[in-house]
């Protein structure tokens, strides 16, 4: 019944833009923490960036961060991630994670999250 929807992916030239989408149903964002990971082939999962539905605090990994945005409309269930000037090493699959706000989870790889979409892939390639 809880269902995580990740939208947005593609290919994009070296510098540019893509916004992904996760939509949640089955539950609503409210008191929640809503998690982007990615995993490239042969790589470990990473995590890119957190977001707490209640209070809008947020993490993003040292990577992206002053690239990246992570934003909330808990109106629509609906967490969102901003990616500007994006970098070949960007390339992965990226998912969507959630988990309660006061869960024992692993911001840096995703472990503990409760439910996870199925990804959606993100090519950086000239």
């Amino acid at each position: 019944q809880v269902q995580l929807v990740e939208s947005g992916g593609g290919l994009v030239q070296p510098g540019g833009s893509l916004r992904l989408s996760c939509a949640a149903s089955g539950f609503t964002l409210d008191y929640w923490a809503i998690g982007w990971f990615r995993q490239a082939p042969g790589k470990e999962r990473e995590g890119v960036s957190c977001i707490s539905t209640s209070d809008g605090s947020t993490y993003y990994a040292h990577s992206v961060k002053g690239r990246f945005t992570i934003s909330r409309d808990n109106a629509k269930n609906t967490v969102y991630l901003q990616m500007n000037s994006l970098k070949p090493e960007d390339t992965a699959v990226y998912y969507c994670a959630a988990a309660g706000l006061y869960s024992d989870y692993d911001q840096m790889t995703g472990d503990g999250m409760d439910y996870w979409g199925k990804g959606t892939l993100v090519t950086v390639s000239s």
